[in-house]
């Protein structure tokens, strides 16, 4: 495989970046950096793969690159740049919404047209596309009504997937990611600022009555779906990739008192807008079409992540 990952130094690019390498791959990645949050943190998810002589990286835009000549070899896309973040993506701040995640992904899906070994181009998507009016377990045929203008972006470049599969044959998958958590996690996801709270003996704030539901997948789980979508995932097609249970946020800091012997302090702070009260994904078609079935358990994935956050803090 000769892959091309998009936000290769970011929480889910990184960790992929690792897996492809270990399997072999040829890999470029290519990262601009936003100021999302801190660029040493994603410095130091690159700093085993900069060390490796099958991996070649980019700083740069997907707008300020000679694509044509960056895919011209390449196999395999996996397009994981994006902006993140529901609550920051409203007002102003949505310009870097429609340029990061909506702008990007039509260059790329235009440069990717016509490229002859091109096999997938695996986008990640999210979750936040369907909004609060779907039935539960939501099935990719849903109506997605995202209350999010994050959701509305990604679900966006989701729809430029599809037409350019169904216009110029780009073989596009999407994969609908449901809470990724684990090592790398970005600091400012719910699992990640409630254990470092919980070490550092912080407060940590829930918004509203902590029983908001979410199916929260483990990081590998989400790193294996992107390769078995590079390989049987059916173009024009959108997956779920879930962890598997629906679990409150109160029973998950239940969990992390386990798992660190302390009780969280917590403080209750307003539902924000744009969080979606309960997600719980429906992953028949993911395990139909990429024999997708997750692995790690909530339990078993929030102490990996507690080891490491122990680990660098």
């Amino acid at each position: 495989m000769k892959a091309l990952v998009t936000g290769a130094a970011g929480f889910i690019g990184s960790t992929l970046v690792d897996r492809l390498l270990a399997d072999e791959a040829d890999v470029i990645g290519i990262d601009c950096f936003t100021d999302y949050y801190p660029r040493p943190i994603k410095e130091r998810n690159l700093r085993g793969a900069l060390a490796h002589p099958r991996f070649r990286f980019l700083e740069s835009r997907i707008q300020d690159v000679d694509l044509p000549a960056l895919l011209s070899d390449r196999t395999h896309v996996f397009h994981l740049a994006a902006q993140a973040g529901v609550r920051k993506s409203w007002g102003r701040d949505f310009e870097i919404y429609t340029v990061n995640n909506i702008e990007a992904t039509q260059v790329l899906l235009e440069a990717a047209c016509g490229m002859p070994a091109l096999e997938r181009l695996v986008y990640s998507s999210s979750s936040s596309v369907y909004g609060d009016r779907v039935a539960m377990p939501m099935r990719e045929d849903a109506l997605p009504q995202p209350v999010s203008p994050y959701g509305v972006s990604k679900l966006a470049a989701e729809q430029l997937c599809y037409l350019y599969f169904a216009n110029y044959g780009v073989p596009a998958v999407s994969l609908r990611y449901f809470t990724v958590y684990g090592p790398r996690q970005r600091p400012d996801m719910g699992f990640h600022k409630f254990l470092r709270a919980t070490i550092l003996g912080e407060p940590i704030a829930v918004y509203g009555d902590g029983d908001q539901t979410r199916d929260f997948t483990f990081i590998s789980d989400a790193v294996s779906a992107n390769v078995l979508a590079a390989t049987r995932g059916v173009p024009g097609r959108v997956y779920n990739i879930g962890g598997g249970s629906r679990v409150s946020v109160n029973d998950a800091l239940a969990l992390i008192e386990r798992i660190a012997g302390r009780r969280p302090l917590v403080t209750v702070d307003p539902v924000q807008k744009g969080d979606m009260r309960h997600t719980y994904a429906d992953t028949s078609l993911a395990r139909a079409d990429l024999g997708y079935a997750p692995t790690v358990g909530l339990e078993e994935g929030l102490a990996a992540e507690y080891q490491w956050l122990t680990g660098i803090l």
